[in-house]
């Protein structure tokens, strides 16, 4: 199809109609689909554009790996987040298909454990700092990416604490409190199963009423709040999910209204998915969103739903690439939220993992038959439930059956 045929429909999409009482959202809406609409314009000339659209992954290479050796002042507000900042660039190189040497990962993994309370258990945001949920998810699942290049990363982590850790935080309703004394919210309970499982620490009592408590956070549109009562949130929905995925309690939900909330939030326009209902586009939503897709197929694959496709997701794959591609890659590399909006390492990380999911079908390696732009463009296939690669997944919890389960006497 020709691009100047497509532009001419994305006009026809514009959403944003002025019903005489414009409001600032409405302004910020507008602002956004003229950009992404100047993005297509620029690149009308190219009557075989769609084929020469490429991710710059020379440039994005360069970016994660300077980071690796020094951050801007702009992140020394992510002073408590640093397992997250080892998580972001460790995950975006094992998509980009960058190894990891060896030398690097040793290094990685000395600071991770610097960032374990070893007395507690659990990881902290870093050295010296309070155990959280949080950078704890960040720092298994960093070490289980490293543990592909260098087998030491999987014992640096204090399984027996961990598990004691995790079980502390776990309140009598089933929710998980995020480090002691501290918020409750959906993310928690998240963190803590996923870390549970890929380290082979996961007890029934250490999640006993985790599943009901979840069930109470799906809103009446469909989606998952950050507790319960609140509004449904990407990021809450794909944390819930997930979560009852690894529970195996996905049948406690409405799955029919929660696959309709989140075929509604990919954008018609923009191609991306936004967070929440009348939001702007975001690309990190690539992934929270579109992460949710996976795993609901297999879902309904499981009880042998009938309906489902064999060839696709329930979205539309090919618009998400085509969004990352075109409006979330920034030249001199990183990727970044919508058009108007700078680089960071956050962003870059959720955009190349939602593109890795709009990539591949089923999740078994093999991709779709055409990539957005040729298969130069492929990345590594993704966990969905973990968001590591499937490979690291799968050497992680190989590594860790062997080990027995930690007993947790409090």
């Amino acid at each position: 199809m020709a691009l100047s045929a497509v532009i001419a429909g994305k006009e026809d999409k514009l959403l944003q109609k002025d019903d005489g009482h414009p409001s600032h959202s409405y302004f910020e809406q507008k602002k956004v689909e003229l950009n992404i609409l100047a993005n297509y314009e620029k690149l009308k000339e190219d009557s075989d554009v769609f084929s020469h659209i490429k991710l710059y992954k020379s440039k994005h290479l360069s970016y994660l790996k300077k980071a690796m050796q020094h951050l801007s002042a702009s992140y020394e507000c992510l002073d408590a987040s640093r397992p997250w900042l080892c998580f972001w660039i460790t995950h975006s190189l094992e998509l980009l298909q960058e190894p990891i040497p060896e030398e690097i990962c040793e290094r990685i993994g000395q600071f991770l454990d610097k960032c374990q309370n070893h007395e507690e258990g659990g990881f902290g945001g870093g050295p010296d700092q309070l155990p959280h949920l949080a950078p704890t998810y960040a720092a298994v699942c960093s070490l289980c990416i490293l543990g592909r290049y260098w087998k030491g990363a999987y014992d640096i982590i204090n399984r027996q604490k961990l598990a004691e850790f995790l079980t502390k935080r776990r309140m009598d309703d089933g929710s998980f409190t995020m480090h002691k004394d501290g918020e409750v919210d959906i993310r928690g309970a998240y963190c803590a199963v996923v870390s549970a499982r890929l380290s082979n620490v996961f007890t029934k009592e250490m999640f006993a009423g985790t599943a009901d408590w979840l069930a109470k956070c799906q809103t009446y549109e469909g989606g998952f709040a950050g507790l319960p009562g609140l509004e449904a949130h990407g990021g809450y929905t794909y944390c819930g999910y997930a979560s009852l995925a690894l529970l195996g309690q996905e049948q406690k939900i409405d799955l029919k209204r929660l696959l309709k909330w989140t075929a509604f939030r990919q954008m018609k326009l923009e191609g991306g998915f936004q967070g929440r209902t009348n939001k702007l586009v975001d690309g990190c939503y690539s992934f929270w969103q579109g992460a949710l897709f996976p795993i609901i197929h297999s879902i309904l694959q499981m009880y042998s739903d009938e309906n489902i496709s064999q060839e696709k997701w329930m979205f539309d794959q090919t618009a998400l690439e085509q969004y990352v591609l075109v409006n979330c890659q920034c030249a001199n590399g990183g990727l970044r939220d919508k058009p108007s909006k700078g680089r960071d390492l956050y962003h870059t990380c959720y955009c190349l993992s939602g593109l890795s999911i709009a990539e591949h079908f089923i999740g078994d390696g093999v991709s779709r038959s055409e990539i957005f732009g040729g298969s130069r463009n492929l990345l590594k296939p993704i966990h969905p439930i973990f968001n590591v690669c499937i490979d690291s997944a799968e050497d992680a919890l190989n590594h860790f059956k062997h080990l027995p389960v930690p007993t947790v006497i409090l």
